[in-house]
């Protein structure tokens, strides 16, 4: 069986998650805490980083994206990335979107100030970077509204791995109750259907030891 060390409100783990649910692929998962600096996890993954995925034959994987495309050539049914060239690229251009920039201006200032610091005892939440993360989030979903136009998904007609890597990082903002749904319908609207897909019922799941619990609509299929 395949491995995965993750961290369950990691957005980059809960992206692999998601991949291997929709490719009916079974895993193990470890929870791994990387700023424990764990020795053998380290020999894994010298950067210190999760996700890491070790393969049924022993080989280890990191970085969300190389593991996720490694699972999508292994595994090509469903198909997450289109058969068209440029809409490949599209699909490429929004997980990077996601993955860097809604990282860098989100996800960084709202979930790692409040839920990594505390765990790994490095601060306490910054004001200054709480604010900007509440302001980037709606610039985001603006965007993410306009992509949304004209079809359910964010890439065209079908569901994609653009679709997966942003589900990935609202749900962990949603298990903070961060995400301010009403003022976004058609967001809301295409999250209701990411979050009702059995890959899903795994993360919903999820809870973290000494933090409030989410939102009662967090784990809520019908929002």
């Amino acid at each position: 069986m395949l491995r995965l060390f993750h961290l369950p409100l990691s957005p980059f783990c809960r992206k692999v998650r998601l991949v291997l649910s929709e490719k009916r692929q079974q895993v193990d998962l470890v929870e791994e805490r990387p700023w424990e600096g764990r020795l053998d996890f380290l020999r894994m993954n010298p950067a210190g980083k999760v996700p890491v995925l070790v393969t049924e034959d022993g080989n280890v994987l990191s970085e969300s994206r190389a593991i996720t495309g490694y699972l999508e050539e292994l595994f090509p049914e469903p198909p997450l990335m289109p058969t068209d060239t440029f809409a490949r690229a599209e699909v490429r251009r929004l997980v990077a979107w996601f993955d860097d920039k809604f990282h860098r201006e989100v996800t960084e200032n709202l979930l790692y100030e409040r839920v990594n610091k505390r765990l790994a005892r490095t601060g306490y939440p910054d004001g200054q970077c709480l604010k900007a993360g509440s302001r980037n989030i709606k610039v985001h979903l603006d965007y993410m509204t306009f992509l949304l136009e004209g079809h359910n998904w964010l890439a065209g007609n079908r569901m994609t791995m653009a679709d997966i890597a942003a589900a990935a990082h609202i749900s962990c903002l949603d298990y903070l109750g961060d995400v301010p749904w009403e003022a976004y319908p058609a967001v809301r609207d295409w999250y209701a259907v990411m979050k009702s897909r059995p890959g899903f019922r795994g993360l919903l799941a999820d809870h973290l030891p000494g933090f409030p619990s989410p939102p009662p609509h967090y784990a809520d299929l019908d929002f």
